[in-house]
């Protein structure tokens, strides 16, 4: 009994003790630097602390260290960082860009067209505080912090955390330590004239990296006793790096920046500077490198880390790691909900184009792709949601909206060789007339004359129903082939006036029928050989459909989009004078033309497939029938060229446009696109036409058969896609060029 008395007290004693050395044992601290991508290194580093079974006891962070710092702060390790990493599509988070799949189906031909979008309001332009919203980023913000949606102090997350932004009003750093973590995080990083400021618990908050990019005092201002300072800026750029206004604006925000990153080194006990100077901020195309560079100095350090770590354990005692820090990510029953920041849409408006409906549960996915069907809207510039624990497993939803202004300016560039040089001025109003509608007014003004005007209504409680009216007026220059070659020169005027009705019952279908009158007028120029003059004007009723599933307009990589119509053509009221070398011919009554209705089909289709690696493949078809058109004129297809500029035209690589008239064809045209460097593509390409099947025009002779192969140079750059190209055909056995810059009107 004796000894088992001594045998616990000696027990006792020890657990005294071992509770006295964890409580005495020093406190780490960990520290991550802005800078943009070159942040992503500081993966790596995290790779070696887990690897080493080193516990970090606090963390601080600015900018991209303020994100990655805060992301291993709740739960997420070094391995599952580098794995969200690796799998991030940069592209639509740095963007102002919405998902093309997200937009009402009426609103996608117009998505990112112009080079210049500039707010009118109140009379003046708006300028923003910066370029990025990034509406993606803020989603995939919430998305990765949901599992901790309940927890606002940021001191009680798995690894204590603080994050660092700058007060707009004063230039001062601002410690972030509770509220919204998502909304923290986006204001950290909010490098100004690239992100938007952000409001935060009423201050206006912009990047931390101006005012302390490398927080050390911070986490010894939590209680740290040994700091791990990880450091990937490279400072101030010399002065012959400074070449353009963006880099000028960031040199002279970054001053204070650097003066006071002197003070913060020595405060640390394991220093790890980067050499990343071969990267910039921007360089998130390369981040698979930098994190690769990360995850190589993780392994130079992981012997110092576990140095640190084993001898810890031999003072103090082993402290235990969760094998998951992370909370369980789950739904949220949701059973109240709050809208504000709303002014020219109604609550019921975004509500209802969310479909959002409350006792219902939500998980991160799910609230983001709802928000993601307001935003494509195009009312909002900005939709962030916050939770609000209420009891008893319930949460109300605050949705935070900053709407776009109703009237946009916008502008553009475009250069086609058969259209010419043009400038493009578009204005675009919302609820201009009515609430819930678009209108807008279109003009080319160059080489060729074009001016549009449209108004689209939406219909219903979800929008899917609309009305659209357009009228549009060409005068532009049009060439005929023959043979191959230039055959002579017609002046067309186009006047088109339509409405349609039509039905969405989703983002990717419509569904619609309409009324189109055109009057179309040809006036010889240069007179060769065998020609017409005169005007058509007629009617057409039609039914149509629309499919849309592509990513994006410009280069897309996935997806398909396809449009089909049918429809009548009503009586033509004709005015026709046949000419040979300017000359009207001798007997006229021996070329009748017809102005009897006839039946008309159309269908395009587009798919693209990403394939290994970066390629894409892609596969197109075009076809068409004017159904008993043998001595009608004037509503052919056109055969020729490579860019959609005009009614009528169908593409075909190893022609130029205009080189085919025709009643009734058939183009499929496939191919790879393999990107060079970034912004730039090879595309190559093959197709083919069958001709003349159904109907034949006695107007226009032209082979049944034709193919042709073509080898595009594209680059994606301020003034939209240039596009130089070569193209063969073998039935002419000519070699021909091709260039356009710009997207058409």
């Amino acid at each position: 009994m004796k000894a088992l008395l001594v045998f616990l007290t000696l027990i006792f004693i020890s657990w005294i003790s071992l509770a006295q050395s964890v409580a005495d044992r020093p406190k780490i601290g960990l520290t991550l630097s802005g800078g943009g991508a070159k942040g992503l290194a500081h993966i790596g580093i995290l790779k070696a602390i887990d690897s080493a079974g080193l516990k970090i006891d606090y963390i601080t962070g600015t900018s991209m260290g303020a994100v990655i710092g805060s992301l291993y702060a709740i739960g997420y390790s070094g391995d599952t960082l580098e794995k969200i990493t690796r799998n991030i599509n940069w592209d639509p988070l740095l963007s102002n860009q919405s998902g093309l799949r997200n937009l009402f189906m009426e609103e996608k031909d117009e998505y990112a067209k112009y080079d210049i979008e500039l707010p009118w309001v109140n009379n003046n332009f708006k300028i923003a505080t910066g370029f990025l919203e990034a509406q993606e980023l803020w989603l995939k913000l919430s998305e990765l912090y949901f599992p901790v949606t309940d927890i606002k102090d940021f001191s009680k997350f798995n690894i204590p955390f603080r994050a660092i932004a700058t007060d707009v009003a004063n230039g001062e750093a601002v410690v972030l330590q509770n509220g919204e973590i998502t909304s923290a995080i986006r204001s950290s990083m909010a490098i100004p004239s690239v992100f938007t400021a952000v409001h935060y618990d009423n201050k206006l908050l912009v990047d931390g990296g101006i005012s302390r990019n490398f927080p050390v005092r911070d986490v010894k201002e939590m209680g740290a006793d040994y700091v791990i300072g990880s450091m990937v800026s490279n400072g101030l750029l010399p002065p012959d790096k400074v070449k353009n206004v963006i880099q000028l604006l960031l040199q002279i925000a970054f001053f204070r920046e650097a003066e006071d990153t002197k003070s913060e080194v020595p405060l640390c006990d394991l220093y790890i500077p980067f050499d990343l100077s071969k990267y910039n901020m921007g360089s998130f195309t390369d981040a698979k490198a930098i994190v690769e560079k990360g995850i190589d100095e993780g392994r130079k350090l992981y012997p110092r880390f576990k140095q640190l770590a084993d001898s810890l354990t031999a003072i103090y005692g082993s402290q235990e790691i969760p094998t998951r820090r992370l909370p369980e990510q789950k739904k949220v029953l949701i059973n109240e909900y709050e809208v504000t920041g709303l002014e020219n849409t109604t609550r019921a408006f975004f509500i209802n184009t969310m479909n959002f409906k409350i006792n219902r549960e939500y998980s991160a996915s799910q609230l983001n792709e709802m928000v993601r069907q307001a935003f494509g809207t195009r009312y909002y510039t900005r939709i962030v949601y916050a939770l609000k624990q209420k009891g008893d497993g319930r949460y109300k939803i605050v949705f935070d909206v900053a709407e776009n202004p109703l009237t946009y300016l916008k502008a553009g560039v475009h250069y086609n060789r058969y259209s010419g040089i043009g400038i493009i001025g578009n204005i675009t109003s919302r609820n201009l007339i009515l609430s819930n509608s678009r209108s807008m007014a279109t003009i080319n003004v160059g080489e060729s004359f074009r001016v549009r005007g449209e108004h689209l209504q939406y219909l219903g409680r979800l929008k899917k129903f609309g009305l659209t009216l357009k009228a549009q007026f060409d005068n532009f220059d049009v060439i005929s082939h023959e043979q191959s070659k230039q055959a002579g020169l017609y002046k067309q005027s186009f006047l088109e006036i339509s409405e349609k009705l039509h039905y969405s019952p989703s983002r990717s279908f419509t569904i619609g029928a309409g009324h189109r009158f055109e009057r179309i007028q040809y006036t010889p120029q240069l007179s060769t050989g065998f020609e017409f003059k005169g005007r058509n004007y007629f009617s057409t009723l039609f039914g149509y459909l629309k499919y849309n599933t592509l990513d994006r307009n410009v280069f897309p990589r996935k997806g398909i989009k396809a449009e089909a119509e049918f429809g009548g053509v009503m009586a033509q009221n004709a005015n026709m004078e046949f000419l040979v070398n300017g000359e009207p011919i001798s007997n006229p009554d021996s070329l009748p033309i017809s102005t009897e209705p006839y039946l008309r089909t159309t269908l395009s289709a587009e798919a693209y497939a990403p394939l290994g690696g970066k390629w894409t493949a892609f596969l197109n078809l075009q076809g068409g029938v004017n159904f008993n058109y043998t001595k009608n004129v004037m509503n052919e297809f056109i055969v020729g060229g490579m860019t959609n500029l005009f009614r009528n035209q169908v593409l075909f690589a190893g022609l130029q446009e205009g080189a085919l008239y025709t009643p009734a064809m058939a183009t499929i045209q496939g191919g790879l696109r393999m990107p060079l460097f970034n912004g730039a593509y090879m595309t190559g390409r093959a197709n083919i036409l069958f001709n003349n099947f159904i109907s034949k025009s006695e107007f226009f002779s032209y082979e049944d058969f034709y193919s042709g192969y073509g080898l595009t140079f594209s680059y994606n750059f301020a003034l939209g896609p240039l596009d130089l190209s070569l193209m063969y055909c073998d039935q002419t056995r000519k070699l021909q060029s091709y260039i356009n810059l710009g997207i058409p009107f």
